[in-house]
């Protein structure tokens, strides 16, 4: 009997190299509130949220994509001839056709090899490099570069006060590839479609494009588009966190392989430095593990939130490359993604 051929890879996978891009524009809460109807006290007690940063003038998805995944190859040394695969975890890509990586990966040199897009929201990264390691696990590629990239300016509805505030832009990425020892955990992943709708935007796509084209038309009746938004119920998707962030991060741990103890940096998604740092305590974590809170001056960038806040703690020195760290993203979905990693060395080029 003729048996179809199967591959092995290398099963101890890494983060070797990260790279990240921050837009030149910096917005504060003040800025913010020149439209929003609220104030830098207000906005900062609630979120942990400063300033934020806003794409301009030449700086679209594609630019910052390009430069994050530059910059963490350029970091991990991998030669541009090994990597076989690109994903771009993304909710903002203009396009859904063409997609954004087959694009991204042609920039960078790397026409040819497998390329798609991740839509996981806040979870994109996490997702990305869950099946990055996976790919490597089974021989699929050798290296494969994640991104998770957003430009959430552009679907800021300015006057909302439970979204106006929250959001900034950014991209981060990684190279994962083989390594001497493990450096990415099982991933703990799951989904809540029952609530997907605390978190959404507020036309789906045909109807946007049908209400577009009958502005087109004569009818005076016909009302006015406006901007395809972000909305969210923010005690909703509190109440759904409260219920399975802490379970997610138990198992996290638990699929790990590691206690609360072996844990050096806990960088979770950059939502609500409130939360980040109720989570640390309820997981039991030591006093001395610092929290990332990349949010206080770059805002909650979705899936680019995790890379881009690995990196400002590298940068800065409040994190370490060997250092064991928890990964916990959330949000849209609703869906969350876990994962226990090694950190990569500290950037050679920062985004800062």
């Amino acid at each position: 009997m003729v048996s179809i051929a199967s591959r092995t890879g290398h099963q101890n996978v890494a983060m070797l190299g990260i790279g990240a891009y921050r837009p030149r524009r910096l917005v504060s809460n003040d800025e913010v509130c020149e439209v929003l109807d609220s104030s830098d006290e207000w906005i900062y007690d609630r979120s942990g949220i400063r300033n934020r940063r806003w794409v301009s003038d030449d700086e679209d998805g594609k630019f910052l994509s390009i430069t994050a995944a530059e910059r963490a190859i350029a970091n991990s040394g991998v030669e541009r001839s090994e990597i076989g695969a690109l994903i771009l975890a993304t909710s903002t890509w203009p396009n859904q056709v063409p997609h954004g990586a087959p694009e991204v990966a042609y920039e960078l040199g790397l026409n040819g090899i497998a390329a798609f897009d991740l839509t996981a929201g806040c979870s994109g990264f996490g997702y990305g490099l869950a099946i990055a390691a996976d790919l490597i696990r089974a021989g699929t590629s050798k290296y494969v570069v994640v991104i998770g990239m957003e430009t959430m300016s552009k679907g800021l509805d300015l006057t909302d006060r439970s979204t106006g505030f929250i959001f900034g832009d950014g991209a981060g990425a990684v190279v994962v590839g083989p390594s001497e020892e493990n450096g990415v955990s099982p991933t703990v992943w799951g989904s809540d479609g029952e609530n997907s709708s605390a978190i959404s935007q507020n036309y789906a796509l045909d109807e946007y494009m049908d209400r577009a084209n009958n502005l087109q038309g004569t009818d005076p009746a016909v009302e006015q588009v406006g901007r395809m938004t972000i909305n969210m119920e923010g005690p909703r998707v509190f109440r759904w966190a409260a219920i399975t962030l802490p379970k997610a991060l138990s198992r996290t741990l638990e699929e790990s392989g590691m206690s609360a103890d072996d844990i050096d940096v806990f960088i979770p998604h950059q939502a609500n430095s409130r939360i980040n740092d109720l989570m640390k305590k309820n997981l039991g974590l030591r006093d001395d593990v610092p929290v990332a809170n990349d949010i206080e001056n770059t805002g909650n960038t979705s899936a680019a939130s995790i890379p881009l806040a690995i990196e400002e703690m590298l940068v800065t020195g409040k994190a370490k490359g060997g250092q064991i760290a928890l990964l916990l993203g959330f949000g849209a979905g609703l869906s969350y993604a876990g994962q226990v990693v090694t950190l990569p060395p500290a950037p050679r080029i920062p985004s800062f």
